[in-house]
Parts: structure tokens; C-alpha cells; sequence
């Protein structure tokens, strides 16, 4: 060992997870060392804007910025950056570092966060085809759209789909080609895909729905995304957006329990004492999903850095944040709430042809998820009877002329 040095909290990870658990500490008055390792070499940053407004242009690092450099100073949270941890060791509360160096804890917090799903394929090592997660990754594709041009987009996800709006705007021509026979099929409704197929359309999208991708075709940089029909369609550039992985790797060489997500109880801790998980890396009960449930998303991130924060404080608080999502898709925003995995019946508030709209979600009468697209107020109305688990009344919830916070509900499942 080179250097041995110690910190009170360790954090694993540099992104919203973990820069909210050194927030959420500092504001209730913990007095001790953090420090944050992150492979990173930016200070955290908002991840959301990557996809759209930073691609685009219309935002610079400076503004993605979560805090600046004289916050964290100010906050004496200790930075390593560009810093990868090798081992973890759980039974002497100590990592190593890729450098040589040992940091000694008193609490490891693993925000690790996911990594990209890679698309293995004939020519998926071609000079221009990109995955997007860090800003090192769009600065990258920014730099390949330059030259104008076409663009391909394998994923018809959130991810993909955002993309594919930023890159119309920005007036490329664009491709997208997903696997499932509908866009955001993993998360939404046939009627939320519907209209964002439409929309995406209008807009120039051509989308290829039901189509695997063979390979890539091209002489040492992508020409083309070859199509398991036999199709090609010509891009200059290509953009693989199919989801992501927890990133477990250090905690199970550790020992710690994982199975799609390192695995926490309702405080965030992982099986290993002093060791806790929050973000899109843990995998946690959740309520709303009745049973352990993986969560991607800003939301998730500040709420089970918070609850972790209070596990280290020894103010334990069982995590009972209600999932939420965002998507913003051109001028469109798509404010989703709850889960709808397990739904029986659904009502649409508004007109799905056009918009703005809501589809509100129920389970044997309770309402237990909302997917709302330039409708606000919905999505605000929706969130708390879904968190009561109320049962409205079906035709006043149909009722666009009726606020949602003044529906009828007949009872609720969990106490207000």
C-alpha cells in the first residue's frame, strides 16, 4: 500500500445518488469526514438533460453542475476522482484503489449506479456507434454530429427515444429500431406508446418497431445498422440505448447479497455490516411494487440517499417513496408515477389523439399508477391517491372538468 487514509463516510460513486447522500448528511448535521470516490473526472452532475438540452447544446457542464466545486469545499466533502475502487473488504471496513491507495471507513455507502447493456453483433466495434451515459460519452456523439447527417438509434426507451427528439431538433435525420412491437413497451401502456409513436412520427422519426438488429455494416466506422430481415438503413452515426445493469461487481466480490441489484432492507443496508446501497444499483422492498423492486430514476436516487443518510445517523427511516419518472420528448413531458405493472382497467383523462392527457392505472379498483403528458395538475392529483391506494370513482377520474384531489374515493388502502 502506497497511502492509507480514512473517512468517516465512504461513498461509492459519484452520481446523484451519491452526491445526495453527502447533501442529505450535511443537512442534518453530521459532523464527519466524507468522501466520495467517483471513476469519473467531473464533479457530479445532473444526468437527466444529458439525452436532451446538453446534447443539443443548449446547456453547458458548468449549469449541469449538481453543486459547484466552492459547495462541496464549503461542506468539506473530499473528492477522489478518476479513481476506480479494486476491493472492497467488508471485515477490516477498508477499500483498495486502482492507484495502490487504502481508504479506511466507518460506513461504505455503494452508489454505484448501473452500466450500459452493450449490443454484441457482427461490426458492434465499428468507429461511430456510441452508448450514452456520461458526459465524457456525449460529448463524444456530439463531436460524430457535427457533420450533419443520419442518425440510427437502437432503443425505443426513454433514453432512446429523448435522443431521438434531440437529434431531430437539431435536424438530422433519424432512425429508430427497437426490438418489442411498441416504443416505451417495457414501462407504459399501448396508449402512451401510441401517442408518442405519432408524435415521433409527425416530427420526422422514422421508427422500425418488432426489428432485431443483425449487425452493423461499414469499413472501420458504421454505414449502415443491418436489420434481421436482411434491411440496412444507412446512418453516419449509431446510438445504442437497450437499458442498463445495476453495477454490482464490487459488492459481490465483496460477498455482499446481490441478485439484479445489490439487495438492501427497507434502511438501504446490504447484507454486510456498515455497508449500505441507494440508487439505480440497489435492489430494495418497495411497497408499490409489493416485493423487491430496481428503480432507475433522479427521484429514487435523492429519496434512498436520504433514507440511508438516516441509517447513518441512527435515525432509522423505512423507505416509502412512491417510484416517479420524467421524460422530456420535444415539447412533450411525460410525468409518470407509481407502477402499473399489475394493472386490470385503465381510464384516459384528456385526448390521447392529441394531448395533453393522462392514463391513470388501476388495480381492482385502486388507483396505482399515472403516465400523464403535458398534464401536470394530474400528475400532481394522481400522486396522492395513489399513495393512499383510494379507490375513485370511475367516472368522476374520467371527468377532465374534475380535479383529481377532488374525486370521490370510496376508501383508501393505507392510512393519510
Amino acid at each position: 500500500m502506497n497511502e492509507r487514509i480514512a473517512a468517516d463516510v465512504l461513498v461509492i460513486g459519484g452520481g446523484h445518488a451519491g452526491a445526495h447522500l453527502a447533501i442529505s448528511l450535511r443537512q442534518k448535521d453530521f459532523s464527519g469526514t466524507i468522501t466520495i470516490v467517483s471513476d469519473e473526472p467531473t464533479l457530479p452532475y445532473d444526468r437527466p438533460p444529458l439525452s436532451k438540452a446538453y446534447l443539443i447544446g443548449n446547456m453547458q457542464i458548468d449549469r449541469l453542475l449538481l453543486r459547484d466545486n466552492a459547495y462541496w469545499t464549503e461542506q468539506q466533502v473530499h473528492f477522489e476522482l478518476g479513481c476506480r475502487v479494486s476491493v472492497l473488504d467488508t471485515e477490516h471496513k477498508q477499500v483498495e484503489l486502482e492507484d495502490g491507495r487504502a481508504i479506511a471507513f466507518q460506513w461504505c455507502v455503494l452508489a454505484t449506479g448501473g452500466k450500459v447493456r452493450s449490443l454484441v453483433c457482427p461490426g458492434s466495434k465499428l468507429g461511430g456507434i456510441h452508448y450514452l451515459r456520461t458526459v465524457a460519452d456525449v460529448d463524444a456523439i456530439r463531436l460524430g454530429l457535427e457533420s450533419g447527417g443520419r442518425v440510427g438509434i437502437i432503443g425505443a426507451g426513454y433514453v432512446g427515444l429523448e435522443v431521438a427528439a434531440a437529434a431531430r431538433e437539431m435536424g438530422h435525420e433519424v432512425a429508430v429500431i427497437e426490438a418489442q412491437d411498441r416504443v416505451l413497451q417495457r414501462v407504459t401502456s399501448p396508449i402512451v406508446s401510441d401517442f408518442f409513436e405519432r408524435q415521433h412520427r409527425a416530427r420526422g422519426v422514422v421508427l422500425h418497431l418488432g426489428q432485431q438488429v443483425a449487425g452493423f455494416v461499414g469499413e472501420g466506422r458504421v454505414s449502415a445498422v443491418r436489420l434481421a430481415s436482411g434491411q440496412d438503413i444507412p446512418v453516419d452515426i449509431a446510438i445504442v440505448g437497450i437499458g442498463i445493469d445495476a453495477e454490482t461487481t464490487l459488492a459481490e466480490k465483496a460477498g455482499i447479497a446481490c441478485d439484479g441489484g445489490v439487495l438492501v432492507d427497507e434502511y438501504c443496508r446490504t447484507s454486510a455490516e456498515a455497508v449500505l446501497a441507494i440508487g439505480d444499483c440497489a435492489r430494495h422492498p418497495n411497497d408499490f411494487a409489493g416485493g423487491l423492486w430496481r428503480l432507475e430514476s433522479v427521484q429514487h436516487a435523492m429519496d434512498s440517499a436520504a433514507i440511508a443518510a438516516d441509517a447513518i445517523m441512527d435515525t432509522p427511516t423505512e423507505y416509502r417513496a412512491l417510484p416517479t419518472f420524467w421524460s422530456d420528448q420535444f415539447d412533450l413531458k411525460l410525468q409518470s408515477a407509481g407502477l402499473n405493472k399489475d394493472a386490470d382497467e385503465i381510464i384516459v383523462r384528456g385526448d390521447s389523439q392529441d394531448g395533453p392527457f393522462a392514463a391513470i392505472y388501476l388495480k381492482e379498483g385502486r388507483i396505482i399508477s399515472i403516465d400523464a403528458i403535458n398534464s401536470p395538475k394530474d400528475f400532481m392529483g394522481a400522486r396522492s391517491l395513489i399513495i393512499k391506494g383510494a379507490m375513485p370513482d370511475r367516472t368522476q377520474l374520467a371527468d377532465i372538468s374534475i380535479s383529481l384531489k377532488k374525486v370521490d374515493c370510496r376508501e383508501a388502502l393505507r392510512a393519510t
